[in-house]
């Protein structure tokens, strides 16, 4: 454990997430860990049936576990709250490592370009690059070699982590973070093709933005639109390794898990959850509070506020009995050998 990294007696912690406490109120609480990794010193989480269960081998001094539920022994210090979920979350962030230092100001060691606008408590990192035209707001914060493209705007408070590109034109709202390695703005994927099978550049004149809030995962790239607006809504929260093709709009508070991705043209409504490799065509469109599962399909619009599985994508019921029927074949199977052995035994006996 770093000598920066925050702790806490578990009066102080019960006091910062509104619990009741439950045994020692002095023990002292430097990490938060999971039940089946943690150590003395450490806070954990148990919030449901599945994870209690696990609780009379867990070393953590204290646990956080829900109003009025039973906790099996032995189990140390009980922080006990209301919504277990919202008190995770809370702890997370008090023990949230601080983000490594960067600077006031502006190092001797970043390009920024004169023509560059640059708001006040702006902090550029060595090697970072900004471009002429580039607006930056207040507040914001630029790691070592980020890029920022001509006349590209980001707002108040964001944070670009190195080896994250905006690229020229670009617009990010407030508090917008890029992960390393992020390319918001690279160009769409679009050729034409000759009766040879020779493929011609089609220019991307477009841009991306993201709206307040927004949150991209480390190697994300999210294309400029061939011409208009590549749009992500805000407070969405995109993961790593996620594809987003050009011209792709995105309502608020949409959630991409790892390596998900989509074709161009593509419309998701808000509060749409993409599980971990979800493969979306292009020209789709999919409801508001929809949950497209790992691994799936999507080939043709989907209607909001339900789930799809599998590939081609499909309700879960659907998807549901698809498993039940592909469970039974073996079954399905030994009874038509079975009936067959019959008739060739009837066969034999008429002959």
């Amino acid at each position: 454990m770093s000598a920066h990294a925050p702790s806490f007696t578990a009066a102080d912690l019960a006091a910062q997430l509104g619990a009741t406490l439950e045994g020692d109120s002095s023990v002292v609480l430097t990490a938060v860990a999971d039940l089946e990794t943690s150590v003395p010193g450490d806070v954990a989480v148990a919030g449901s049936e599945h994870y209690l269960k696990l609780v009379p081998k867990c070393r953590a001094s204290a646990l956080i576990v829900p109003e009025g539920v039973p906790v099996p022994e032995p189990h140390g210090t009980l922080l006990r709250v209301a919504d277990v979920q919202k008190a995770f979350l809370a702890v997370c962030a008090l023990y949230a490592p601080p983000p490594p230092e960067l600077a006031d100001g502006i190092s001797p060691l970043a390009s920024v370009s004169p023509d560059a606008v640059i708001g006040e408590g702006v902090s550029i990192g060595p090697f970072a690059v900004v471009e002429a035209g580039a607006v930056l707001g207040p507040g914001t914060r630029l790691y070592p070699q980020t890029y920022v493209g001509h006349y590209a705007r980001l707002g108040a408070d964001c944070l670009v982590y190195p080896f994250a590109a905006v690229r020229e034109r670009c617009i990010l709202g407030d508090r917008v973070i890029l992960h390393c390695g992020a390319v918001v703005g690279a160009d769409g994927f679009g050729y034409t093709v000759d009766a040879a099978g020779v493929r011609t550049k089609i220019p991307q004149t477009g841009i991306v933005e993201l709206g307040d809030d927004v949150e991209i995962g480390a190697n994300t790239t999210i294309d400029r639109a061939r011409f208009g607006v590549t749009r992500v809504g805000k407070g969405s929260k995109i993961d790593n390794l996620v594809q987003i093709a050009h011209n792709c709009v995105l309502g608020e508070h949409v959630v991409l898990c790892a390596q998900s991705g989509m074709a161009g043209t593509t419309n998701v409504g808000s509060h749409v959850i993409c599980a971990g490799q979800a493969g979306l065509a292009g020209h789709l469109k999919i409801g508001d509070w929809a949950i497209v599962g790992a691994q799936a399909g999507v080939t043709k619009d989907l209607p909001g506020a339900a789930a799809y599985f599998g590939s081609p994508a499909v309700p879960r019921l659907e998807f549901g009995k698809s498993l039940a029927h592909t469970a039974s074949i073996p079954k399905l199977k030994a009874q038509l050998k079975s009936l067959s052995d019959r008739l060739a035994a009837l066969e034999a006996q008429q002959k």
